[in-house]
């Protein structure tokens, strides 16, 4: 390879979320939608610490300098540039925050106190509440030499200073916020009051420590690793594993400690001396933390909101034909959240109950809190039906709820198969055995999004009802292979796929295949052209094919929503390529891949992002199209995409989020691709 250049991805991710923050500013937005938005850069930022942090800190404490998370080109402390970016993303949110929808939340009024007296008018209802619902959660952790006490992560907390005659005593008190509402509200008909739990409890700390002076009191968190501690060689019962290590999870290195920034140094240093954190990253913050919690705050205005988009009920499926029989003579695919996703609960429901099913294969990743998939699954294998369900357990942040589901499943007499320690599988895929006398024939689906009814409503995705045998039929072959639960490389010589992308087996050399023929078809003065939309991109050896591409001359155009190590537009390496980036009310989630093959475009979706976890650590499953008013429809989708110049940015050789200049028709991707299927279809609300 070429001594291509690359993007960090750190500082490529924190740009991301640096395009969640400015739709917080957006003022085309709704009000109450740009504090959602607060919310979501808030939530990121908690996983960025407990994900990235732990090993941007340990390649800084090495001093490693080669390494894939490295741009070997710049000798900045990658270190010190996330943690300068983040702070001035911080400011960035406080300048939001308070100069902008604080105020606009006024003007409709509501009134959220932050950092503000609490109204004598408000007390008593106040006092009332903390009596009646918050004291049963407190528990003040007086300080003391012999005192143990271990902050949970991401749980908020007072340090309290109390003074009775001449002694001064320091507490712990935990702020409930992880069993209570993180906000109360009082609605005096003129003015929607709104506060929260934090301040509730500090109107009342006399109430606690009785006969004491509060001398001070300023909040604080501590965000801990989130990694489990995993043997790749792990052979005993992973499930078991699985439960240990999330006992332990709460318990992980610290990497950040945020506390009030008025706090003073005597009581800092007294903190995290007792803390036992003083290796944690020290950020000075508000007096608030878990800003995450905006995301429910009780305001429950419909026109300060986005209008919902009733969703739509795909073409061609009635009630009276069972998604089987519907895709028996052509493929059929939705566009979750656009498109009705009672599709895939009918096609897990119509199995269970269908006399004739005899097998149902099915990957899970991460699954809903309240599955109904799972249920229906447990009604098949009660039912009588063969039920084989691959559960992966190692789904960051999901490990439990995939776990009690696993279970659950289990005990109804579902074949729970795991992925083995050192490989997830990420795949989305499920299949369907029917047997009619002695012919057995097969259906299924691909997709791009989990299984999730939850996460169908707000990620856009695609999804693929089939009864293509050539694609069931290596589907069958992957379902064998996943239930041998073969490590990595123990499988790869004698499987192949010839419609199917896998990985570990084909994927990365196919699409690398599929580049090369555009650069081929660009010598010999054919059609060429590259489309690609992904969540990530990281993976060097495709950046560098997409490298060698433009540098043949190949247009390649890439919609990519988060991370983005490719340098677009750098002359002599990429200035065939541009970056998009999209940020609008649903999460842009779905993978697709277009190769123009001299004007035979072929099209390819599925779960594969190009990182490397991706393409080296997981089993992931893209797809081909093969039916043409599919084809047709997906393109039209993306050329939407392409053309948005409300909601897309750019991504330009600095890295920087550069908007796109309307031209005479302003293009919203999103209402744009809604209104295109609305058309096609019945809306239901």
């Amino acid at each position: 390879m070429e001594e291509y250049r690359f993007f960090n991805r750190d500082l490529s991710w924190l740009g991301f979320n640096s395009r969640v923050l400015e739709e917080a500013a957006n003022s085309r937005n709704p009000l109450l939608e740009r504090i959602k938005f607060l919310s979501i850069f808030s939530s990121n930022l908690d996983e960025f610490y407990r994900v990235r942090m732990p090993v941007i800190a340990a390649m800084k404490k090495i001093g490693k300098k080669k390494s894939a998370d490295l741009d070997e080109t710049e000798h900045a402390d990658i270190f010190y540039n996330v943690t300068e970016t983040i702070n001035n993303q911080l400011n960035r949110f406080g300048e939001i925050f308070t100069l902008q929808l604080l105020p606009a939340l006024t003007s409709e009024h509501i009134t959220l106190l932050y950092e503000q007296p609490v109204p004598e008018k408000l007390k008593e209802n106040i006092d009332s509440y903390f009596l009646a619902e918050v004291t049963a959660f407190l528990q003040p952790v007086l300080i003391t030499r012999d005192t143990v006490f271990f902050p949970e992560n991401n749980k908020l907390y007072f340090l309290v200073e109390t003074a009775a005659s001449t002694d001064t005593k320091l507490y712990i008190l935990n702020i409930p916020s992880d069993v209570l509402d993180r906000f109360m509200s009082i609605d005096d008909k003129e003015t929607l009051y709104i506060l929260f739990i934090d301040d509730v409890i500090k109107q009342n700390l006399n109430k606690i420590f009785t006969g004491s002076e509060i001398k001070n009191c300023f909040s604080f968190k501590v965000t801990r690793d989130a990694e489990l501690d995993l043997k790749d060689d792990y052979s005993g019962d992973l499930s078991k594993e699985i439960e240990k290590q999330l006992q332990k999870r709460d318990q992980g290195l610290a990497t950040r400690f945020l506390y009030d920034g008025d706090m003073p140094d005597y009581l800092l240093e007294e903190l995290k001396k007792f803390l036992n954190i003083t290796k944690a990253t020290s950020v000075a913050g508000g007096c608030y933390h878990n800003l995450k919690d905006l995301m429910n705050l009780p305001a429950h205005r419909k026109d300060l909101s986005n209008t919902p988009w009733p969703v739509v009920v795909p073409p061609g499926l009635q009630n009276d034909r069972t998604i089987a029989d519907t895709i028996a003579t052509r493929d059929l695919m939705i566009h979750p959240p656009y498109n009705n996703y009672d599709a895939v609960l009918r096609f897990f429901n119509e199995a269970s109950i269908d006399k004739d099913v005899s097998e149902i294969y099915v990957t899970l990743y991460r699954v809903a809190s309240h599955s109904l998939i799972v249920n229906a699954l447990i009604s098949a294998a009660k039912n009588g039906k063969s039920v084989t369900v691959v559960v992966e357990l190692k789904a960051r942040f999901d490990e439990a709820n995939n776990l009690h589901w696993a279970k659950k499943m289990m005990d109804a007499g579902v074949k729970i198969i795991y992925s083995v320690t050192a490989l997830k599988v990420h795949a989305k895929i499920a299949l369907v055995k029917k047997r009619l006398q002695d012919k057995t024939s097969y259906y299924g689906l691909l997709a791009t999004g989990n299984l999730n009814e939850t996460t169908a409503k707000f990620y856009t995705d695609h999804i693929l009802f089939t009864s293509n045998k050539a694609l069931l039929r290596e589907m069958e072959l992957l379902f064998i292979i996943l239930g041998k639960r073969a490590k990595p490389g123990k499988f790869l010589t004698d499987v192949s796929f010839e419609n199917l992308l896998v990985a570990q087996f084909n994927l990365k050399d196919r699409f690398l295949e599929l580049i090369d023929r555009e650069i081929a078809n660009k010598k010999q003065g054919l059609h060429c052209g590259i489309i690609i939309k992904l969540n990530n991109l990281e993976e060097e050896a495709l950046i560098g094919k997409l490298y060698e591409a433009s540098n043949a001359g190949v247009i390649v155009q890439l919609i990519v929503r988060g991370i983005c190590c490719l340098i677009p537009g750098v002359p002599g390496m990429s200035e065939n390529i541009t970056v998009r980036r999209i940020v609008d009310r649903y999460l842009e989630h779905g993978r697709v891949f277009i190769f123009d093959n001299n004007g035979n475009e072929e099209i390819y979706m599925g779960s594969a992002d190009w990182m490397n976890r991706n393409i080296y650590h997981r089993i992931e499953v893209c797809f081909p199209i093969y039916d043409a008013e599919i084809k047709k429809q997906v393109r039209r989708i993306i050329d939407l995409q392409l053309q948005d110049n409300t909601q897309a940015v750019t991504i330009n050789s600095l890295l920087e989020n550069v908007p796109i200049m309307q031209g005479e028709v302003a293009v919203e991707s999103q209402k744009e691709i809604y209104e295109m299927i609305a058309s096609t279809s019945l809306a239901t609300n």
